[in-house]
């Protein structure tokens, strides 16, 4: 069982994925006890054993799904009659709770100006983990953008060779212009991104797009961006913007509806 606490700790230190599955209730004959484990990575690898035979393989394509989707989800199942579909003959019953291991959120400030240097800020109090990306490195280093984990001083269309894209990742475009953005978002948009937010005005949107579409990127991978990006708060500082930007983050991933508390 020590191995599967020291793989939980590499999971997270190396911020990768997986899924941890115990039983959580055995009655009557069942092949393991509460409290067993199974650590389940997404490329098929696992640690410890639930059970084995069909009922192990049930388990395994449950972890997969919740490492894909995210969510937990707890199985039971009779060990009978396999004729009706149980996944053994034991005659217990024994139920499975699936917990998805995923990293930790990560904000990714594509241009460290103003309001890219107000987004890492915030995003790092708010507890995600912060990138920033810049082609100038004199404005993608500690000293320009403090806070950050890490720092990319490459062009935009080059950042998915050097960062891995998941389903946790928000990409915040703050570049300087839509020439820019126009060069590296094709990239961008073919990744798996959770969000991706552009700043700017709608007319420097439209600008973006027409240059999209004229480079053959579908209207289905256009339509992902979030452009102008973040909420209506009528926002003008730095800070501000940083705050309305964020916000909608926030509703994004914890599927807030973005409405007045006040009814």
């Amino acid at each position: 069982m020590n191995s599967i606490y020291q793989a939980l700790t590499e999971i997270e230190k190396n911020n990768e994925s997986a899924a941890l599955c115990t039983v959580v209730k055995s009655e009557g004959s069942t092949p393991r006890h509460v409290g067993s484990k199974m650590l389940v990575y997404p490329d098929g690898r696992f640690i410890g054993t639930v059970g084995g035979g069909d009922l192990e393989h049930r388990v395994l394509d449950e972890a997969w799904m919740a490492v894909a989707d995210g969510k937990p989800r707890l199985l039971s199942y009779n060990m009978s009659d396999p004729a009706r579909g149980d996944p053994g003959v034991c005659g217990g019953q024994v139920e499975v709770f699936v917990e998805p291991i995923l990293p930790a959120s990560m904000v990714v400030v594509i241009g460290g100006g103003h309001v890219g240097k107000a987004v890492v800020h915030l995003a790092k109090w708010l507890g995600f983990r912060v990138a920033v990306s810049d082609d100038r490195s004199e404005f993608c280093n500690p000293e320009s953008v403090p806070g950050a984990d890490a720092y990319y001083a490459v062009p935009m269309e080059k950042l998915t060779e050097q960062i891995k894209i998941t389903r946790q990742t928000y990409l915040v475009v703050t570049s300087r212009g839509s020439g820019i953005d126009a060069a590296g978002l094709p990239n961008l948009l073919e990744a798996n991104a959770a969000y991706i937010g552009v700043i700017g005005s709608k007319r420097r949107w439209a600008t973006t797009v027409k240059a999209l579409k004229e480079k053959g990127v579908a209207d289905e991978k256009i339509a992902r961006v979030h452009s102008p990006m973040g909420l209506e708060l009528k926002a003008e500082t730095p800070e501000e913007i940083a705050v309305s930007i964020m916000a909608e983050i926030l509703m994004l991933k914890d599927k807030g509806s973005g409405k007045p508390m006040k009814l």
